[in-house]
């Protein structure tokens, strides 16, 4: 797998959930701070995102929005004041009621779109307790404008997603959840290749840090060396030590040792594989060198997180 696939992998539970809703006139809806990521599509018209503590964001047609750490916030016909924003009614209820026009009224409701929204909305449940650090820099909210001829994939995921969501046809039970899933993976994807600040574009960027990565995650369980990493990359031992390290914020065979517990740990809260066929997987001669490693960085046995996660 990539890094990527291996990222989202890692902290994603359970089904994504997504809604088609449609509303015009002058509304507002609140969605609370959530354990997992939110995002929303805008198939016909305009609105507008306020993120707690951050400034709105103005939505387009085809314009895809990810909220990866559950920020709350509202989605309105415009950029409502705050004294409207507190009386936003719960998407929940929202969404219950039938979504009724007037939702949210205000003396003074600003530049709004005045007809008719439709939009995709949902949400995916993670597990951030082991986050990658390429999903834990995420910004607060990742706004992807569309644009002409970016992000290609990104907008045929969006037209196919629209056309299920709600439709009822045959199969939607199946392509709906993974095409929400694709989603996920495309707005990822983008971010990544859009953003010039953040640390894990610059390491997926670099050549000698991107290979050196991808071979770990390739295999994970081999028997890999500062040596034998170096030659994978093409570089000297102590070129990719420094390199490695500057990027990724800690030397190879750490960030190597941290990727095989948190792998180690998704296939204990995931599968009902036994301890010595997940060390085998993983890299670890043994199940009693993989519970010390465990315990050491997770501050809790194999057992006890297998039967913590399995009751959460």
């Amino acid at each position: 797998m990539d890094v990527v696939s291996d990222a989202i992998a890692a902290v994603r539970i359970g089904q994504p959930s997504s809604e088609r809703i449609r509303v015009g006139g002058t509304w507002c809806t609140r969605l609370a701070p959530y354990e997992g990521a939110g995002f929303h599509v805008v198939l016909e018209g305009a609105c507008w995102l306020l993120p707690d503590g951050g400034a709105p964001v103005q939505l387009g047609v085809g314009d895809a929005v990810l909220l990866p750490h559950g920020t709350g916030h509202v989605i309105a016909d415009s950029p409502a004041d705050a004294a409207t924003v507190a009386r936003a009614v719960s998407f929940e209820r929202w969404v219950d009621a039938g979504m009724p026009r007037h939702s949210c009224a205000s003396s003074d409701p600003g530049p709004g779109t005045g007809g008719q929204v439709e939009m995709l909305c949902g949400k995916y449940r993670l597990d951030r307790s082991r986050a990658h650090p390429l999903m834990a820099e995420l910004p607060h909210v990742v706004h992807l404008p569309n644009r002409v001829g970016s992000n290609a994939e990104l907008r045929a995921a969006i037209d196919l997603l629209g056309s299920e969501v709600g439709a009822h046809r045959p199969g939607s039970g199946v392509a709906v959840p993974s095409l929400v899933d694709l989603l996920l993976v495309y707005m990822i994807r983008s971010w990544v290749a859009q953003d010039t600040t953040g640390a894990w574009p610059a390491v997926l960027g670099d050549p000698v840090t991107a290979a050196a990565v991808r071979a770990l995650h390739s295999d994970p369980a081999a028997p890999w060396t500062n040596d034998r990493l170096a030659a994978e990359a093409g570089v000297s031992r102590p070129t990719l030590a420094r390199r490695f390290t500057a990027l990724v914020g800690r030397p190879p065979m750490a960030y190597l040792t941290w990727w095989r517990l948190t792998l180690a740990a998704t296939m204990l809260r995931d599968t009902q594989a036994s301890l010595a066929v997940i060390a085998r997987r993983v890299g670890y001669g043994t199940p009693y060198a993989l519970s010390h490693a465990f315990s050491r960085e997770f501050g809790t046995t194999p057992g006890r997180f297998r039967a913590q996660t399995t009751t959460d």
